[in-house]
């Protein structure tokens, strides 16, 4: 640590709590990593709750005369999110959202998540414009920084083009809000030399008609290389000029504290195609053809390259597989309405273009929104699906540039002219076609001399070409960044680059805020620092560091995230592979190795959801449960299988013991001491606030009599999990899940069949989760054989009451380890197709919480659970909560886990919420003691808010005899 950031930190410590300023080696290397090919470590990393902090920062900063990076989540490309001095992070606690005017516009901090903003919005028909890939992920912070764009954006609706209000710190601390006039006022008469500045460089352009001529071209393509400069064209206020700068600045202007969108229609009706041409004139001529037509929302191209590297995926059409001419292209089209004759109308018209064109092929306009996310997904990752395929070692790079859309064709071949000469046989070719612009993607290794010169030599020649030879743009919706910093001069002039300059010194006179961003005076600052990617482990070795899992994932914020655990054990095994380390690395490799055991191993929730973001299907937590190793406690774990009656028995005796201390010394005192007793004895576990009491014993198997509902006899193997034979359903214990589900089998006509011996049965997922491998398989082959019994080999459907445990059993069966003739049902699955079509609902809640589960989520049962919940509610509120961080047993081992992926549940639900609903009794648990609500299982919900339909209904609707398969009434 240099000795001015010792004297920053130092400083520093006095206003900032010590736990949220991170020096360590192995949290500023996770945290200083982002989605580009570059690596710097910061020295410090703030992790910043407020205005006041971040100007205590910029203050510090100034006196210490240290510089500093802003940065949200940590998605952008080009290396302007990284830093080797100070970094600091504006997410949590930043995340405040504010819709005006009836969603004509929203307030946003920047922390908000792009997608969240549009999850706010959707309510009111609107989306804010911008809409880049990378928006599951993103923060508004970033989005607007970088003024990203995306696939339906174009360059009307990004952020320059939709900016309502804007509030902003500049580099000396001020506050400027233009929503406030106070503020605006204030700002006039304390800033004017800055606004005076302003205007003499708008006056600058003006005088200057070659430079006007060429800003006015290059605007109207999509264009993020450099300052916007434009805004000195486009407004007569230098306000206006200040706040419009301020968008695509990349952090080096000042810090983006909120922005208020003015919002743009969310077309309900969308309808998609894939459109195959035989040669990239003919597909190139079609986009012209689009354009000039100006029916479509999107057109994306994708080379046959690109083509080439998704054929594996399922969900194209048939066309697109198998081998293509050298030539091919496809275009991905999408048409948007708002009602559904509309939409048939621009997809007839669009269809009959296009057909005109002479496509290869053509799937028609799907309107299926599964048909056309699939479509989409498969273009969305494109990029990280390169970078799975990659030789190990070797770096993603993503550019971004446009070209005038009426030279598009000549622009792609000049493009491939250039792979083939630098002999980047990999690159591919796909992007945003209406506005001509295009990304390539190829994989240099830069672990040699001669291949950083190789990309160097490249790069020359890609500026050369599309700035100069097509007067394009470089970046076209990317930033700047590092990567194309020493490029600025070539596509704008000696006269725009001075500009430019002119602009980051009235600005920021120290060059403190992220410096060699935009502007450097390096003319090699995209070669230094350049991101290696070294062999790890299989499991993870094709992941580029994008950071889509991050969303995911439970331990953010509290440890690590899947992308830092993954940047972390490779640098680690660089480490342990140096043939001659120094005394430095071995000093840093035993400070990594003591700090990831918890960190990285033990707070991962292993459940899998960052691979339900990835794009690319890396299961992260399948690499930390492989590092965890064999379970230390074998031996115990396969007597608990063996004996898993007893062990049930006496947990219940403990949750009734529980129940009793909490009436004898309440539940505050009862919860203390438990607490306690885990610190000294981690074996211990923390039995959460909101933990029920003990189940009651399973209700006994009815009679065919009581059974025959609507004259008819149907039987179901009702596979009770052990976790819902330990709890019970209500917080007081004495009743338990089956009774709900026993009620409603009784309204729908159906008999429960138990297993035989199910007290003594468990899926094994228990023991699965702590690596007691041995255990796991004797549940698993246990609980096959009685199932096999039951169902009277198959010929019996078999409900599953748990969503963890149904996700076990049917992978299992998947992998051949349950018999295949054993028909299982999901619980969700079972009632959405085979209970719910044969009940009337009788009540519906106001407002009603609806928890996902991971298992819920990778079973694709998302869709049925929220159509059984919305039978039972008027208004559903699911907060985007992809894992709770319960994972199994967690929550009792590792209770901070839980408290960190639930940390915003609370505040994300509405005042007056009835309760909530989930399909994991153990999720459950934490979701009511994080939320203040009682969360219940979708049996009881169900339960309670409908009864029998009469048996004519039934016979009416065809129900008697055959389960329907689907279930549109509730949908």
């Amino acid at each position: 640590m240099t000795p001015s950031i010792q004297a920053f930190l130092a400083d520093l410590s006095r206003h900032l709590p010590a736990q949220r300023l991170l020096t360590d080696p192995l949290r500023t290397l996770a945290y200083g990593t982002d989605a580009s090919f570059y690596r710097l470590v910061p020295q410090v990393v703030v992790l910043a709750r407020s205005e006041a902090e971040v100007a205590t920062l910029l203050l510090l900063a100034h006196v210490h005369r240290v510089p500093m990076t802003l940065r949200a989540a940590g998605t952008s490309l080009s290396g302007q999110a990284v830093s080797d001095s100070v970094l600091v992070l504006v997410n949590e606690g930043w995340t405040k959202q504010e819709v005006l005017d009836e969603g004509l516009r929203i307030r946003l901090q920047p922390g908000v998540i792009g997608q969240h903003a549009n999850d706010t919005l959707r309510p009111y028909g609107r989306k804010i414009g911008p809409d880049p890939a990378s928006i599951a992920t993103a923060r508004i912070g970033g989005m607007a920084a970088n003024n990203s764009s995306g696939m339906c954006c174009g360059t009307a609706q990004n952020s320059y083009h939709t900016l309502s209000d804007l509030r902003v710190m500049l580099a000396d601390g001020t506050v400027l809000d233009t929503s406030e006039p106070d503020s605006v006022a204030a700002f006039r008469t304390s800033h004017a030399g800055l606004l005076d500045g302003l205007l003499a460089l708008s006056q600058r352009v003006h005088d200057n008609a070659d430079l006007l001529a060429r800003i006015r071209h290059k605007y109207r393509l999509k264009n993020t290389t450099g300052y916007g400069i434009n805004a000195l064209v486009d407004f007569d206020d230098p306000l206006d000029m200040l706040v419009h700068l301020m968008i695509g600045s990349e952090g080096t202007l000042g810090f983006i504290a909120g922005i208020t969108y003015d919002t743009v229609p969310d077309l309900a009706h969308k309808a998609s195609a894939l459109v195959l041409f035989d040669t990239l004139d003919a597909c190139c001529r079609a986009v012209t053809a689009l354009k000039a037509q100006g029916r479509v929302a999107a057109v994306e191209l994708v080379d046959r390259r690109s083509i080439a590297a998704v054929q594996g995926k399922p969900g194209m059409p048939d066309f697109m597989y198998g081998v293509l001419p050298g030539d091919a292209a496809a275009l991905l089209i999408e048409v948007q309405a708002g009602d559904a004759a509309q939409l048939r109308e621009h997809a007839d018209a669009v269809d009959a273009l296009v057909r005109s064109c002479e496509p290869a092929a053509h799937s028609g306009f799907a309107t299926d929104p599964k048909v056309c996310d699939t479509y989409w997904a498969l273009r969305k990752g494109l990029f990280p699906a390169v970078g799975a395929v990659r030789p190990v070692g070797s770096t993603c790079v993503i550019e971004d540039v446009a070209f005038p859309v009426e030279r598009l064709a000549e622009g792609v071949r000049g493009l491939t002219e250039l792979f083939d000469r630098f002999h980047y046989d990999e690159a591919l070719v796909f992007g945003h076609a209406l506005d001509g612009n295009l990304h390539f993607v190829f994989t240099p290794a830069f672990d040699s001399d001669a291949e950083v010169r190789r990309y160097s030599d490249f790069m020359d020649a890609v500026s050369q070409l599309v700035a100069v030879d097509f007067g394009g743009s470089l970046k076209a919706e990317h930033g700047t960044g590092r990567n194309v910093a020493p490029y600025v001069a070539l596509e704008w002039g000696d006269d725009g680059y001075a500009l430019m300059r002119d602009i980051k010194r009235l600005f920021d006179p120290a060059g403190l805020l992220n410096p060699d961003v935009i502007i450097s005076a390096q003319s090699d600052i995209h070669l230094r620092h350049l991101k290696r990617l070294p062999a790890a482990d299989p499991i993870v070795d094709t992941c580029i560091e994008c950071g889509f899992c991050e969303p995911a994932c439970p331990s953010n914020g509290l440890s690590l995230t899947p992308r830092q655990r993954i940047v972390l054990w490779r640098r680690i095994q660089q480490l342990r592979r140096e043939p001659t380390p120094s005394s430095q690395e071995v000093q840093l490799l035993a400070e990594l190795e003591a700090e990831y055991g918890w960190a990285g191993i033990d707070t991962c929730a292993a459940t899998g959801m960052c691979a339900t973001r990835c794009p690319v299907g890396i299961n992260t937590g399948a690499l930390m449960k492989q590092l965890k190793g064999p379970s230390e406690h074998e031996a115990t774990a396969d007597r608990i299988e063996r004996h898993m009656g007893a062990v049930i028995g006496t947990a219940r005796a403990g949750l009734g013991a529980l129940q009793l201390a909490k009436r004898m010394i309440g539940s505050r005192s009862t919860h203390r001491l438990n607490e306690m007793a885990h610190k000294v004895i981690p074996v211990v576990p923390v039995v959460p606030a909101a933990t029920p009491g003990p189940a009651a014993a399973l209700p006994s198997l009815p009679t065919r009599a009581a059974a025959t509902a609507v004259g008819q006899l149907n039987e179901v193997v009702y596979f009770v999990s052990c976790v819902n034979r330990c709890f019970a359903e209500s917080p007081q214990g004495g009743d338990n899940l089956a009774q709900h589900t026993f009620s409603l089998f009784a309204k729908a006509g159906l008999t429960p069949v138990y297993p035989p011996n199910l007290s003594s049965l468990c899926c094994g997922q228990p023991f699965d989760s702590v690596n007691a491998s041995g255990a796991a398989d004797s549940a698993l082959q246990r609980t096959n054989a009685a199932l096999l019994q039951a169902s009277r080999d198959g010929a019996l459907p078999v409900y599953l009451d748990n969503a963890p445990c149904s996700l076990r059993l049917i992978e299992a069966q998947k992998a051949g380890q349950l018999d295949a003739r054993l028909k299982l049902f999901d619980a969700t699955r079972f009632l959405a197709e085979r209970v719910l079509p044969r009940l009337k609902v009788i009540k519906q809640l106001a407002r009603l919480a609806v928890h996902v589960p991971c298992a819920t989520s990778k079973a694709g049962q998302r869709g049925d659970l929220l159509a059984l919940a919305r039978a039972c509610a008027i208004e559903l509120h699911v907060p985007d909560i992809a894992c709770c961080g319960f994972a199994g047993s967690k929550g009792f081992t590792v209770p901070a886990l839980n408290a960190n992926g639930l940390r915003h549940l609370r505040e994300a639900l509405p005042q007056g919420c009835d309760g909530g609903v989930s399909t994991s009794r153990t999720c459950q648990i934490g979701l009511s003691t994080h939320s203040g609500l009682h969360y219940a299982s979708i049996e009881a919900l169900l339960d309670d808010c409908t009864v029998a339909r009469s048996p004519h209904a039934i016979r009416r609707a065809g129900l008697a005899e055959a389960a329907p398969s689907n279930l549109q009434e509730a949908r």
